[in-house]
């Protein structure tokens, strides 16, 4: 199955219109034609089945033939993680925790990034990619680049964990994280987090939890906290 999206589909839509650059992939590069089915889902649960009624490469069309509506998970994992130096390590990790189950990434600035500007559109792309190619209906939320003291100011409910690696008494992430909870877990750069950066975290209630006993850089870090969660809540 392959499936596409538009957010713009609810359990209303009884006809639908592809995006010119869609169009063209569908009827072009897939050579699908006029009666074939395909499968959309808004990104916010809803999985519906189509039959494409005008086979134009700008401007193809179908009719919404049944809808399922999924439910949604009962606890949110939430990463804040700094951008990492080379791009397309971070962006590595956008794909691979979507194809995980992530539900929300925080792109964060702190002390010691190297990478204070991200391009969010760009992004938002590869997060709808990695949510099409795994066949999940829910798109995770990527917000955008802020200051990590500007994130900490923010409310965070459940369960709230940084991953930092000074050499502190801290519990694994496995043994420390409650199933099926809400939970927020703060990643630092390649140069890790500051001693104040670390300090500000803990008067905000952030727990220090270790990843393993290996260093591990940002992207890989994030990746194994988000599988860990996963596989807490659904192992």
């Amino acid at each position: 199955m392959q499936l596409f999206y538009n957010p713009n589909i609810d359990r209303s839509t009884e006809n639908f219109t592809f995006s010119e650059e869609e169009s063209k992939h569908i009827i072009r590069v897939l050579r699908k034609k006029e009666g074939n089915i395909l499968t959309i889902t808004n990104g916010k649960g809803l999985l519906v089945t189509s039959k494409i009624t005008i086979a134009n490469p700008k401007k193809c069309t179908a009719v919404i033939l049944t809808s399922i509506e999924k439910e949604p998970s009962t606890s949110w994992i939430h990463l804040a993680v700094a951008p990492t130096k080379n791009n397309d390590r971070f962006e590595w990790f956008l794909e691979k925790a979507t194809e995980i189950g992530i539900n929300e990434i925080t792109p964060i600035l702190c002390e010691n990034s190297e990478r204070k500007i991200i391009k969010q559109e760009r992004m938002e792309k590869v997060i709808q990619s990695a949510m099409k190619q795994s066949l999940q209906t829910f798109l995770p939320k990527f917000n955008p680049i802020i200051s990590y003291k500007d994130f900490l100011k923010k409310e965070h409910k459940g369960q709230l964990f940084i991953a930092h690696c000074e050499e502190t008494e801290k519990i694994d992430l496995s043994k420390k994280a409650v199933p099926n909870k809400n939970t927020t877990v703060l990643i630092g750069p390649e140069g890790d987090f500051s001693s104040t950066e670390i300090k500000t975290a803990f008067e905000n209630k952030f727990s220090p939890v270790s990843l393993g006993e290996n260093r591990l850089r940002t992207e890989t870090a994030a990746i194994v906290a988000c599988t860990t969660l996963s596989i807490l809540n659904h192992g």
